[in-house]
């Protein structure tokens, strides 16, 4: 029983507007589903992902009005975005560099090329080479070039202030495997990859321990939680009967009607969910159509009225 690899990242905005101009406009990305937080109907939920939607490139944001994150241990600390090669750094370089992006220089790390970079709000991003490993599904209507568009996600980087639970968590119960350690060009202490499924970037957690950092405070510009690729629902509700007899407190499974949901806390605290691939945003409107009005799950439809009247208009 394997995890995939990376299937979303979930983190917040207090800017929804700003935000969807920043994931669509400058990285070009696709709005596939505009819906909302199905446990608070007040706030956005904005999937932005490749032209197909495909799992596993779904970065994803709640719309909620916080204080910025204050950064620390115990939270994911910087979230990868694939491209497909060298030349693609030189386009996002000058793009970037032509919005007023607060963005590093582009170096290698780990073997891969990288360029460190933050949207308006302090959300940390790095675009990571892939080498074009893997399909790519372009869309069509991005301000992007096809051959430098963002092909998902991966790998991610958590930063705790105890490693051996975490790790204990991801090798005994999800199945990952530690394949190597790196010098992180931004702190002292090594970086830790864990990999799951066939490996690679799309399918990597980043880990650094820092036990003398305090603790993270979630806010705007963070991350609310990551969740992993699991194909079917017959192996989800493996998942579930795994954790349940290991012991290891659950929500239980929870049906977000675009997939199956199971989440968890890591030792340090870290919000994880396991999804499956399935069935996916093309389950209520069609492919060509997605994002392009509020979709709401068949529970919440009778409430379409008070939800819509509830929500800031997007622009």
């Amino acid at each position: 029983m394997q995890l995939t690899g990376i299937h979303h990242l979930t983190a917040i905005s207090a800017k929804p507007r700003h935000n969807l101009a920043f994931y669509t406009g400058l990285l070009g990305m696709r709005l596939v589903k505009k819906t909302v937080n199905q446990d608070d109907v007040s706030a956005y939920h904005l999937f932005y992902a490749d032209g197909k939607a495909s799992p596993g490139s779904d970065l994803t944001f709640f719309d909620f009005p916080l204080d910025p994150e204050r950064r620390g241990a115990n939270s994911i600390s910087r979230t990868g975005l694939r491209v497909g090669g060298e030349k693609s750094f030189g386009y996002w370089r000058d793009r970037l560099a032509k919005a007023g992006v607060n963005a590093r220089d582009v170096v290698e790390v780990d073997g891969r090329l990288t360029l460190p970079f933050e949207d308006g709000e302090g959300q940390r991003l790095v675009l990571v080479d892939d080498g074009g490993a893997g399909a790519a599904n372009a869309w069509e209507k991005s301000s992007v070039p096809a051959e430098h568009q963002i092909r998902g996600l991966g790998p991610i980087v958590l930063t705790v202030q105890n490693l051996a639970p975490l790790e204990q968590v991801l090798t005994r119960v999800m199945n990952m495997r530690r394949v190597r350690e790196y010098a992180s060009p931004h702190s002292t202490a090594p970086v830790h990859v864990f990999a799951m499924g066939e490996g690679g970037p799309a399918a990597e957690l980043h880990v650094i321990e820092q036990p003398n950092l305090a603790a993270a405070r979630q806010g705007a510009g963070g991350v609310h939680h990551v969740a992993f690729r699991t194909p079917d629902d017959e192996q989800y509700h493996a998942w579930a009967r795994r954790l349940n007899e290991l012991g290891i407190p659950n929500s239980g499974e929870i049906d977000r009607f675009y997939f199956h949901s199971l989440y968890f806390r890591e030792p340090n605290g870290i919000l994880f969910e396991i999804a499956t691939d399935g069935p996916g945003f093309a389950t209520d409107e069609p492919i060509e159509q997605l994002g392009e009005r509020l979709a709401l799950p068949p529970f919440l439809e009778a409430r379409r009225a008070a939800i819509e009247a509830g929500l800031k208009p997007l622009g």
